[in-house]
């Protein structure tokens, strides 16, 4: 064998080997957990972001390596087109590979608001106001306002966002979350409504919405919420005002105090069932699925009145005597 071809022979050997070795270093790299200056590391990559742009976001939000060493992975992968925008965190033990995957799966970091059912409006402001990473844009409007921004009917806002757990990406707007939840109980009142029993005294869907809020702040135990339905029915039916205390308390706002005094009672103002007949012109608050379906199909009882009992649950009647008979036994106090 002559000296070039030995040459040669050793010179494709040397440079498989480094071939080989370099193969071994980039597999080694891309299995070994990326180095972060602080425990965690988090990014959010709008729509429209370049690949480079993303390795940037990273290496500023602490992960410790060449930017071009991240950015040739993701070229050499073939997936760096498919990075999804959302917000990302990672922690220790978290791989080139592993980093790369998340981005394209689409596996975001989300945080979670909860709306009760029950609440009111302004304890959903309340809520939104403290939710981490949620965008603000609804403090300095009215309800009205919100109201527009959502598409509901009348400027109302209050009872028409549906109670429920609602994940989201971190960075978006609660406009954004609100919306969802508008959407979430127009659609299981559109469902409900046309499930309802005959013969209710309810002329369209928002009267139900304004009937669910009031049943859902009236119930204690869940098995009472049809009867109580019925209770509110019936009395709509001939015409006897609802006297719902919660309705009372919506109608005082932030000047309840968490008393409610006979002068209350008698003070007059939209909202107070014991000087006005028929619903109230809003919801009260947000009603869950199981008060929208009480409204629509109540229990089929003649009771007109019901009493707290103290554990949550409450007495039924038919009659004002018996009704008097249960306050006396359970409690004293305005009779509903």
């Amino acid at each position: 064998m002559s000296s070039s071809r030995k040459w040669l022979r050793r010179l494709v050997v040397a440079a498989l080997l480094a071939l080989l070795a370099g193969a071994a270093a980039g597999w080694w790299w891309l299995n070994r957990p990326l180095p972060l200056r602080n425990e965690r590391a988090e990014v959010s990559i709008e729509p429209g972001t370049t690949p480079r742009e993303v390795v940037n976001l990273w290496v500023e939000a602490g992960v410790d390596v060449p930017a071009e060493a991240l950015y040739q992975w993701f070229r050499w992968s073939g997936q760096a087109r498919r990075i999804r925008a959302g917000s990302y965190e990672i922690g220790a033990g978290t791989t080139p590979r592993e980093l790369l995957d998340k981005m394209v799966r689409g596996e975001e970091t989300l945080e979670m608001l909860r709306l009760i059912d029950g609440w009111t409006f302004r304890q959903v402001r309340q809520a939104i106001a403290a939710a981490p990473n949620l965008k603000q844009t609804i403090a300095p409007l009215s309800d009205q306002q919100v109201a527009q921004l959502l598409n509901l009917p009348n400027g109302v806002v209050e009872g028409h966002v549906f109670p429920d757990t609602y994940a989201y990406s971190r960075g978006v707007s609660d406009i954004t979350v609100l919306r969802r939840a508008a959407a979430a109980m127009e659609r299981h009142l559109a469902a409900a409504w046309p499930a309802r029993a005959e013969g209710l005294p309810l002329p369209n869907p928002e009267a139900a919405l304004v009937l669910a809020s009031i049943i859902e702040k009236e119930t204690g135990v869940a098995t009472d919420r049809s009867r109580i339905a019925a209770v509110f029915v019936n009395r709509l039916k001939i015409g006897m005002p609802l006297q719902s205390d919660p309705t009372v308390i919506y109608g005082l706002g932030e000047r309840f105090d968490g008393n409610l005094r006979r002068v209350d009672l008698v003070t007059d103002t939209p909202w107070n069932t014991y000087t006005r007949a028929g619903l109230p012109p809003t919801p009260i608050a947000m009603p869950s699925l199981a008060s929208l379906q009480a409204a629509l199909r109540p229990e089929p009882i003649k009771a007109l009145y019901f009493v707290a009992r103290g554990d949550g649950s409450s007495v039924f009647s038919e009659s004002l005597d018996d009704h008097n008979r249960a306050v006396n036994q359970f409690q004293k106090g305005p009779r509903k």
